[in-house]
């Protein structure tokens, strides 16, 4: 039996080296080579350059984070205490958008927040550009959205919320209710029932949900493009000039993506350090 799973195991194993293990090794060998093919640690001496980037990068993605934390955790808790007919619609609307293309969805805030966009427009009608120009003395003509920091980490939690929600969701449907009317026996309240039971036990999905948008907020480079208008460079988009743009340079693109994964995965294994560390004191 063994032997027939491992023949399963082949073509997935092969398709890991192909497209995981390979690419790994091209981006270390790059990394650490020079134009003429030479050993060399140039590339990551020369990346003190970037550091702007590097700080924006991970600024943009913690405050995504943040903010998709703070709106899936209500939205999964409440979900979970709905009936099941609510909880499919839910869901349902919830993966929605994930249906369509992801560039169709970003298009679809850049017509929202242009200048000229909805809702400005909105605005416009209403008379709060007006407003605001008798309060403040200016002469706005439209609220600037586009082109700002504000309109990427937008495109970043309405694309990755999805990914916030579902885990969290999914831990929470799944715990005891034995647990929560054990503690409600014992005199806790609604307050102590959550932050003493509910929420420790959920720590898992909510580090899930962490790992899942930022690991995907710091490294993306369409968001930034599209809603940033390329002024609000961060690393994937570096990235990409790096191997496709003017400033063409292959090996400081992979020196970066090294340390960019580097950093990812020592962000991961904290944090899967310190969930298993809360699940430890759960169960003491």
């Amino acid at each position: 039996m063994k032997n027939k799973l491992s023949r399963f195991a082949i073509p997935y194993v092969i398709w890991m080296a192909l497209f995981v293990v390979a690419p790994i090794i091209m981006v270390v060998v790059y990394a650490f080579s020079s134009a003429d093919g030479g050993f060399t640690l140039d590339n990551f001496s020369n990346m003190g350059t970037y550091a702007v980037v590097f700080g924006r990068s991970f600024k943009l993605a913690f405050i995504a984070t943040v903010i998709c934390l703070a709106i899936g955790y209500p939205v999964s808790y409440m979900m979970s205490k709905e009936g099941p007919g609510f909880q499919r619609i839910a869901m349902v609307l919830i993966m929605l958008p994930m249906w369509i293309n992801f560039l169709l969805r970003t298009y679809s805030w850049m017509s929202i927040l242009e200048n000229n966009g909805l809702l400005n427009q909105l605005f416009r009608s209403i008379g709060l550009i007006s407003l605001y120009n008798r309060v403040f003395g200016t002469e706005l003509q439209f609220f600037p959205m586009m082109n700002t920091q504000g309109a990427v980490v937008l495109g970043m939690v309405y694309n990755y919320l999805p990914f916030m929600i579902l885990p969290i969701y999914s831990v929470i449907i799944k715990l005891d209710n034995s647990l929560i009317e054990a503690a409600r026996d014992l005199g806790a309240n609604s307050i102590n029932v959550f932050r003493r039971v509910i929420l420790p036990l959920s720590f898992p999905g909510i580090l899930s949900g962490i790992t899942m948008v930022f690991v995907p907020s710091v490294s993306t480079f369409a968001i930034s493009k599209m809603l940033g208008g390329g002024t609000e460079m961060i690393l994937g988009d570096l990235i990409e000039q790096q191997f496709l743009g003017g400033a063409y340079n292959p090996q400081l693109g992979a020196a970066i993506s090294l340390v960019m994964m580097v950093i990812v995965v020592v962000c991961m294994v904290v944090m899967n350090r310190f969930g298993e560390g809360e699940e430890q004191a759960v169960m003491l």
